[in-house]
């Protein structure tokens, strides 16, 4: 991911000569909400003092939001989220055997970045452990995953089976795996 102009996520230069604006803008951008604040070079003691400002608001900032500290995106939630986990779907899965048949089921699929640029897969069976024992593994293997990326779980609150089940019966799985809304 390029870093910003500050060379710190989140902080751009602004320096616009017909307006007198001089500074460096903080966006923190988290939960589908984005905080902004700038931090004038004048009023703050010159830039490198106001760099310095908007760095500490940004951290603080992020603290304070519960967002962990890491110059990678954090994604904490998703229109496109199904299941209500960040990182967890069900899909249908297909396997080619070594004599070319394919095999489809449906699984719980979790992804998760270890490293930038990076995705990873792994799926647990629905077949082979139960929709909610799929489930549910699917969900602390994402957990175990955030706490080695961020040193802490981001996602806490998981819903409960019966309403994450409820929200995916109201969506159709086709074979290859994407979803259609259902009509009533």
């Amino acid at each position: 991911m390029p870093k910003a102009s500050s060379g710190h996520k989140g902080i751009s230069r602004i320096d616009h000569e017909g307006k007198h604006t001089h500074g460096w803008y903080v966006r923190v951008c988290f939960d589908r909400k984005i905080h902004a604040k700038f931090f004038s070079d004048a009023s703050n003691g010159g830039k490198e003092k106001a760099l310095r400002k908007a760095v500490k608001h940004r951290n603080d900032l992020e603290k304070q939001l519960g967002k962990p500290r890491t110059d990678r995106i954090v994604v904490v939630s998703s229109t496109r989220n199904t299941t209500g986990v960040i990182g967890v779907q069900r899909t249908i899965r297909q396997t080619k055997l070594k004599d070319g048949a394919v095999l489809a089921g449906a699984v719980f699929e979790v992804t998760w970045s270890p490293e930038p640029s990076a995705i990873r897969k792994t799926s647990f069976s629905i077949e082979k452990y139960g929709e909610e024992g799929a489930f549910l593994k699917a969900v602390e293997f994402r957990q175990k995953a955030e706490k080695k990326i961020y040193g802490r779980v981001i996602q806490t609150a998981i819903p409960p089976f019966a309403e994450v089940k409820a929200r995916l019966d109201g969506n159709q799985l086709t074979r290859s795996g994407k979803r259609k809304k259902r009509t009533p």
